[in-house]
């Protein structure tokens, strides 16, 4: 059985380099969705509603383009037709999305409880997202494809690398936008110009970057993947039954294990997703009047804290192979997040919210890289990588849509008679289920 060649840098960074368009996209929607939200009209009870959709979505479709994928084999190659097509369906969405305010559609309930304008935004939001979520997992399972044991590491830090680097200026367009002087308010119910121009640049980026990866990256042909050894490529089926087997008994323990750890962690960051604008602008700018300056200003910060926190992703990254093992980093990671989300409730400067959303990063550095690897070294050779990447997109997806289900009766229940809806509260209750997931770790058995 042949190897598969080593890769120059440029090759591998060739593969993922979409991502980083992808990412900004994602970033985008993450701290704007809220406020485009509020702005059209939806009281603060209802946000974490519109949150269902996106985890939703995530759930029905990556495990689907995992399975698809697996068996596609054109001559536009496994992977890139569906990263395509997902980036261009993004493309148009994003331009329709921030005009849903513009559009003179009524602002009469029309159904279920919802304007004609919000089911516009919903609506397109779904697209949004279902549309992401195909581009967004071609890219993890390209590296599975192509690259070589001894590289995947680099391949997967390049990876992370331009993720954070896409969230960083996803997160800061409307902030850099505003201070160029493009306008931040708007008249009731419409979206500023900082936030569509910043969804347009955003579509134009992710569309260059995906027509790059497709157009410098060639993906195996099924003749050479069956050269390459079970442990460098897909198992082909008389190689694979051994190795299934085995795996029977350990993957669906290792499955929940790390799931019951991923629920915790992302119910904590869908709170975080859905009311960081309401609690940054209630606790360091004084008001809750999505119309106002101050509400406005205060969003255009929430992608700067979400920027400062990439960064903490970033350099928690650094630390996390100083760690012994990788579940007391998981553990560590979780306990820092947390630590980062209750101290929120005592921050009244924006400056201030810096130190918190750093420690944040380093709950977000742990849930990206520790689950991910835990999980894969579990499935080391096994025939259906792809499917079972895409199944273990769930215990992102489903953790989101029952937070974001349980969101709206618990911040009510927490609202004083008569009182305003005290959103930094839901960041609190982040930072308590990340402790949480932080003692589930105990669980997960880990493989060398």
């Amino acid at each position: 059985m042949k190897q598969k060649p080593d890769l120059s840098f440029w090759k591998l960074f060739n593969i993922s380099f979409g991502f980083f368009g992808v990412q900004i996209a994602y970033a985008l929607q993450s701290a704007n969705i809220s406020r485009i939200f509020a702005t059209l009209g939806a009281d603060p009870h209802q946000l974490s509603f519109f949150w269902i959709l996106p985890p939703l979505m995530g759930m029905l479709v990556q495990p689907l383009i995992g399975v698809l994928s697996d068996k596609t084999w054109c001559r536009f190659g496994r992977r890139i037709p569906y990263l395509f097509v997902g980036a261009i369906v993004a493309v148009a969405v994003m331009l329709m999305l921030p005009n849903a305010g513009s559009l003179g559609l009524t602002t009469q309930v029309v159904m279920w409880g919802l304007s004609g304008t919000m089911l516009f935004g919903l609506m397109s939001l779904m697209f949004l997202d279902t549309s992401i979520n195909i581009a967004m997992q071609p890219f993890k399972m390209m590296v599975g494809d192509m690259v070589n044991i001894r590289q995947k590491g680099l391949a997967y830090s390049i990876q992370s690398f331009l993720c954070n680097a896409g969230s960083l200026v996803g997160y800061l367009f409307p902030y850099i936008f505003t201070f160029l002087g493009v306008q931040n308010t708007a008249p009731e119910g419409v979206i500023p110009n900082s936030v569509i121009y910043s969804f347009y640049i955003g579509a134009a980026i992710l569309i260059l970057c995906v027509i790059y990866t497709t157009v410098n990256v060639k993906e195996y042909s099924p003749e050479a993947m069956k050269q390459f050894g079970p442990e460098e490529a897909e198992i082909i089926p008389s190689q694979a039954t051994e190795a299934t087997a085995q795996q029977k008994v350990s993957i669906p323990y290792t499955f929940i294990s790390i799931g019951l750890v991923q629920f915790f962690c992302w119910a904590a960051f869908m709170y975080m997703w859905t009311y960081t604008p309401g609690a940054i602008a209630a606790q360091c700018w004084g008001t809750t009047d999505v119309a106002s300056q101050g509400y406005q200003d205060a969003a255009n910060w929430v992608g700067v804290v979400f920027a400062v926190q990439a960064v903490g992703s970033m350099l928690w990254a650094c630390v996390i192979p100083l760690f012994r093992t990788l579940k007391l980093a998981y553990i560590a990671s979780l306990v820092v997040g947390g630590a980062g989300f209750i101290s929120i409730l005592w921050v009244h400067h924006p400056y201030v919210l810096w130190g918190s959303f750093l420690l944040i990063g380093a709950a977000w550095a742990g849930m990206l890289a520790l689950p991910f690897t835990l999980f894969t070294n579990a499935l080391q050779g096994n025939p259906k990588m792809g499917t079972y990447l895409g199944l273990f997109n769930c215990t992102i997806c489903l953790p989101q849509i029952v937070a974001a289900i349980a969101g709206s009766p618990i911040l009510k229940s927490l609202t004083p008679e008569g009182g305003e809806a005290p959103q930094v509260d839901m960041l609190v209750i982040a930072g308590i289920l990340l402790l949480i997931g932080a003692a589930c770790v105990c669980f997960i058995k880990e493989k060398k």
